[in-house]
């Protein structure tokens, strides 16, 4: 397949017009699959309407086909269509956080949507995304638009359009580049029925942020278990995030993480590490990606995929990386770590967990 390529500058006005959209926009309806930006990462979008669209995402991810998929719309009218009730509560978290990377989880009208974006649940992620191209091109299309991460599944989410055309050139049909995401990691999956909402899936937006809002909101006990039956939203189930080599998350100082490093690289290894800058000038491994700053998790959060990324290119042999704490941004940063390393963890000091 012929892969179409566009750049879009997200900052020129009316973008509706803008040719380039309007030709990946007819794509959709075509029943293709197209990538596109979110202020998340990017999407790989069709038509939530159509089996046949919709086939296109699995086939080129290669993703299991119990794996739901999150509705990407432009506005509060399609939710209208798609969900069977919305509570006060979901109404006061739109008003607060749409556009924006939170994601609700909500029952689903019959007939709406293709039971493959739903894995046959009666239930149906949806959100509104914060960024100009993607809400114009589904403005453009006319229809809801399902979208899991544009990558290889179980491989880092791409942040860039250059991170999707490796993973899936000449497997859809086009790729809209508006440019580098802006939060780094997926939206939060919040599930909203149950009487208490329960966070399904750690995102852009935190569990305190949410409280201030609802109240008491709880993390799904799904999030630490591997053998979930049937997920609820995209994340639970199966391995993610994960670069070639294998990942070891390091709980401990820097004389603990250079020691590990020191053992792989006199048995011959090639050893990567991931670091934020305030130990960076500290750590000597043949390949180092810095992440961000710990001072500021949020700059974690925006360079994490592209520093797994990076180390495909390195050929390394095994990758350690920073822990960090689980507040705020740092619970969603973890979830994709402990995913990316299929929960391998060596700590400095195991009884004192």
């Amino acid at each position: 397949m012929d892969t179409k390529y566009w750049f879009v500058d997200k900052t020129v006005e009316n973008l509706q017009s803008y040719p380039q959209l309007v030709e990946a926009a007819q794509l959709l309806k075509e029943k293709q699959a197209v990538a596109f930006p979110t202020e998340t990462v990017y999407g790989l979008g069709a038509d939530a309407t159509s089996d046949e669209a919709v086939d296109k995402i699995y086939k080129a991810k290669g993703r299991p086909s119990d794996n739901p998929l999150i509705v990407h719309i432009a506005d509060e009218v399609q939710l209208e269509m798609l969900a069977e009730e919305i509570p006060d509560m979901v109404r006061a978290l739109i008003k607060a956080f749409w556009p924006g990377p939170l994601t609700l989880i909500l029952k689903v009208k019959k007939g709406k949507l293709s039971q493959k974006v739903t894995a046959g649940l009666d239930t149906v992620g949806i959100r509104m995304p914060a960024h100009p191209v993607a809400l114009a091109l589904i403005r453009l299309a006319g229809f809801p638009i399902a979208a899991p991460s544009a990558n290889r599944s179980g491989k880092p989410s791409p942040t860039t359009a250059g991170h999707v055309r490796r993973d899936l050139d000449g497997k859809i049909a086009g790729i809209v580049d508006g440019g580098e995401t802006g939060v780094g990691v997926e939206s939060t999956v919040l599930d909203c029925t149950a009487d208490t909402p329960v966070i399904l899936r750690p995102g852009g937006i935190t569990k305190e942020q949410l409280e201030e809002v609802i109240g008491e909101v709880q993390l799904d006990p799904g999030l630490e278990n591997e053998n979930v039956a049937r997920p609820k939203a995209p994340g639970m189930k199966y391995t993610h995030y994960a670069p070639n080599a294998p990942v070891y998350l390091v709980d401990g100082g820097v004389p603990f993480m250079q020691r590990l490093i020191d053992e792989r690289r006199e048995n011959g290894e090639n050893v990567g590490a991931v670091v934020t800058e305030e130990t960076a000038g500290e750590i000597r491994a043949d390949t180092v990606a810095v992440c961000g700053r710990r001072s500021s998790l949020e700059t974690v959060a925006h360079h994490l995929y592209d520093s797994l990324r990076s180390f495909d290119d390195q050929d390394v042999d095994v990758i350690f990386c920073e822990t960090f704490p689980r507040k705020g941004i740092g619970q969603a940063i973890m979830n994709r770590l402990e995913k990316a390393a299929g929960h391998r963890l060596i700590s400095e000091n195991p009884s004192g967990r």
